[in-house]
């Protein structure tokens, strides 16, 4: 199994969730949203809501190819959660794609995963990310080893390819 694990909270930003979901499941991969807590439904900011498959806790990163963050108002409510900074943590020391997109690099910095790597984010975060050691770039997406970085769902079209080819000899 091929999983994907995107991370959700309250005011995720829909196009950053649902664009990914669906353009995961065409390339044939299973996607779990992780929250909090399995089962909870979270709003996102335009009120569409999701339910979350796992919780941060209960993901084995055995078969996860990538963990996906989402921006929106949702980040700051994820870095609050130390079980989803250590599961962003154990992805990133086993070389798992860990995709951070729009204000999700916020939850990058609590992650304490972005010294000394190039990234991009919106640009509100840019000085947190300079502050924590980050070499930002304003670019619509960024590779930097297993870390994959966009700014806004308008980079989605270059987000996705990027992460489905870091997943995927081939691409997708």
């Amino acid at each position: 199994m091929n999983a994907v694990c995107i991370l959700v909270e309250e005011g995720y930003e829909e196009f950053e969730l649902w664009v990914p979901y669906y353009r995961f499941l065409e390339a044939g991969l299973v996607v779990e949203i992780v929250g909090k807590q399995s089962g909870h439904v979270y709003a996102g900011k335009h009120g569409i809501t999701v339910t979350a498959t796992r919780s941060f806790s209960d993901v084995d990163l055995k078969n996860v190819r990538a963990v996906v963050i989402p921006g929106g108002l949702a980040p700051d409510k994820l870095r609050l959660h130390e079980e989803a900074l250590d599961l962003i943590r154990r992805a990133d020391e086993s070389g798992i794609i860990v995709a951070a997109i729009c204000h999700a690099g916020s939850v990058l910095i609590s992650a304490g995963i972005v010294s000394g790597r190039r990234l991009t984010s919106y640009r509100s975060i840019r000085d947190d990310l300079l502050a924590a050691n980050a070499e930002w770039v304003d670019e619509p997406v960024v590779v930097d080893g297993n870390l994959i970085t966009s700014r806004t769902p308008r980079d989605l079209p270059q987000f996705l390819p990027a992460i489905l080819d870091a997943i995927s000899p081939s691409g997708a």
